[in-house]
């Protein structure tokens, strides 16, 4: 939003005349009365890559530094009074997915049955194009926090963002229970939880995927599954029942479709079980045949960094953490020193070498600020911002803005990320911002230099074939990718009415293994979200606020008013911000400070005894309307009347 105002002699593009008497809260135009609770203007904490909906899980567009102490903010707004949910019936499995259904990202489900309820994952998503100036969208967890003494565990199936983001913020409003998960993924949640100055240390108890574990009257298994950080696992609950099994976020090493051995002695395990409920990944199911396997994009890789003459810089999420590990090892395999540029990437690393699922010399790693030793052709680049992000490591090298990386005609950029819905334009632009600078771009779309991390269709099938449950619960997507998922599993023998799709907060029963359904009650659907270091529950009226702001703009206009006689004491000033350019027109303002005069005037025809109240909102209406009925916009008017 431009700056602007009637005054032309600002260097800072403010009125002429600072209004006094802004400390009176002044009410809204109709229809857009302000928030009343307080508002902020910082963003968020770096992040490790992953994938919510729209945007990147890249670095968030405002790194903070230092410890971030997480303050929760009680709702400004009186909840409607609503019946208690009940306890659910002995012979009943309750399953509520608290986000992760309706979009991808913001994982979070819990089972209950017989009195104890098991958290699978704890993620958070990034701000969307409807939740302006918000850092995180969290689950709601209204539901766990009312019977956190039921809570057993956190069950965690892998360390992306979306499925560990959360964390830092939830665990306190839940009694901070024990964190169940495996040595990398505990090391990246320890990683983050440094960052935070929390009262109550969390509690991380590493297990094995071959694990059996005794929570609660429930036994718990593990399962290896793949995926593009290491370390993934799937969840099995035994109930009496059944099993209720949980992938995770899931997809198949295979070769022309043939699951690898290893695959194939995972899911053997669920050849002599009885599976009660399926809760599986659904974020690719919708596309047809199978995915790349990771091992094509390391081979690809190993051919770039083998025959590169010049410098080659390639971005990635820094939580795709096998294929840093891989870029690596490669670099050393052909003599080749690494760069790593980007906070969580080198995280990740460091993370990696600690746990030994990396080795490399102490030299193969150089400072940033040293590449300059090194001749071109034996530098690699591992940096953060593949989709665009404004204040990630390509995103400065392409802008120029690099304190240490300028480009090169001889140097070539590897894309290795596939461009997220939403970010289209901003990886475009970034594409376009490195081209003009003359280096050689490579993207998924010419070369083999990305996989997904989730399975298509028929990774789906054979999945489904090897578990074989009598319910299931599709998770992980939006609600057409879920309904796809959900006729695969009618196509794999899952009877339709064993079937069942929730959105967030849905309340699933499955009562004595038998039926399937939803509870006609939900769980705490409203969202709640991170600003700065403030826990909140959205505001609808914030947002729109938000949206309005920038979209149509505001403006402030102030009425310095005699107090004795009611007339203005001067000319009223106007300020405006994103609505119109006050220099190139005069003749709508000098209009609008008529309707002003005759609004306050007519309003405070009796000073003694007017509602300066009462006033500023009849300045507000007949100033938004004026303006409507001239520009056909809307932006937020807010009114100042001071009295001398």
């Amino acid at each position: 939003m431009e700056p602007q105002s009637n005054n032309q002699n600002n260097p800072r593009g403010g009125s002429d005349r600072r209004p006094s008497g802004m400390g009176n809260r002044p009410p809204a135009s109709p229809g857009r009365r302000p928030q009343t609770g307080p508002d902020r203007g910082g963003r968020p904490q770096p992040g490790q890559g992953g994938g919510r909906p729209r945007r990147s899980f890249g670095p968030p567009r405002h790194p903070r530094r230092g410890k971030s102490r997480v303050e929760h903010q009680a709702p400004t707004r009186p909840r409607a009074a609503s019946s208690p949910i009940p306890p659910a019936a002995e012979d009943t499995i309750r399953i509520i997915p608290l986000g992760g259904v309706e979009e991808i990202g913001r994982n979070m489900t819990a089972i209950e049955f017989r009195g104890d309820i098991f958290i699978l994952d704890c993620g958070f998503a990034f701000s969307e194009d409807d939740t302006p100036g918000i850092d995180y969208i969290l689950p709601n967890t209204g539901y766990l926090e009312e019977r956190r003494h039921m809570i057993r565990g956190m069950l965690i199936s892998h360390g992306h963002l979306d499925h560990i983001g959360g964390i830092p913020y939830i665990i306190d409003r839940i009694g901070n229970p024990t964190i169940y998960t495996r040595k990398l993924t505990g090391k990246m949640i320890q990683k983050r939880q440094e960052e935070f100055q929390q009262t109550t240390p969390v509690v991380i108890r590493e297990v094995e995927k071959d694990e059996v574990i005794k929570l609660g009257q429930a036994t718990i298994r593990f399962f290896g599954v793949t995926h593009t950080v290491p370390d993934s696992m799937g969840i099995i609950i035994e109930t009496p029942w059944g099993d209720v099994v949980f992938t995770g976020d899931i997809k198949l090493n295979h070769v022309d479709g043939e699951p690898s051995d290893e695959e194939k002695r995972e899911f053997g395990i669920f050849q002599n079980r009885k599976v009660l409920a399926l809760l599986m990944d659904s974020t690719n199911v919708w596309q047809p045949g199978w995915s790349i396997p990771e091992i094509n994009v390391y081979r690809t890789l190993e051919k770039i960094i083998k025959d590169s003459q010049g410098r080659l810089i390639i971005a990635m999420f820094a939580s795709h953490l096998e294929r840093l590990i891989r870029v690596v090892r490669f670099a050393e395999d052909y003599g080749k020193k690494v760069v790593i540029d980007g906070r969580s990437m080198r995280t990740n690393i460091e993370i990696a070498r600690e746990l030994g699922l990396i080795k490399y010399k102490d030299d193969t790693v150089v400072a940033v600020e040293n590449m300059t030793q090194y001749p071109p052709e034996r530098l690699i680049i591992l940096a953060t911002g593949a989709q665009g992000d404004e204040f990630a490591s390509l995103a400065r090298i392409g802008n120029k803005t690099h304190k240490y990386i300028r480009l090169q005609p001889s140097d070539t950029v590897v894309l290795s990320s596939s461009v997220i819905p939403g970010n289209e334009r901003a990886v475009q632009k970034l594409k376009d911002n490195l081209s003009r600078q003359g280096a050689h771009i490579i993207t998924y779309h010419a070369s083999d230099v990305h996989a997904s991390g989730h399975g298509n269709r028929e990774e789906a099938v054979w999945i489904h074939k090897q578990i074989r449950p009598k319910f299931f619960v599709p998770v992980h997507g939006y609600h057409y990718m879920l309904r796809v998922h959900a006729d695969v599993a009618v196509e794999m023998g899952v009877l339709k009415e064993n079937v069942c799709i929730p959105d967030n907060s849905s309340i699933i029963e499955i009562k004595g293994g038998e039926k399937i359904g939803k509870n006609s009650m939900k769980a705490p659907a409203e969202l709640r979200v991170v600003e700065g270091q403030t826990v909140t529950e959205l505001s609808d009226v914030l947002m729109r606020d938000r949206k309005a702001l920038g979209e149509e703009g505001f403006c402030v206009v102030v009425a310095t008013v005699d107090r004795r006689s009611g007339k203005l004491h001067k000319s009223p000033d106007i300020i405006s911000r994103g609505f119109v350019y006050l220099r190139d027109n005069k003749d709508l303002m000098d209009q609008t400070r008529l309707i002003i005069r005759k609004s306050v005037e007519t309003a405070l025809r009796n000073p003694r005894t007017a509602d300066l109240d009462v006033a500023r909102e009849d300045l507000a209406e007949s100033v938004s309307r004026f303006l409507l009925q001239r520009t056909q916009k809307r932006p937020i008017v807010i009114p100042v009347i001071v009295s001398v």
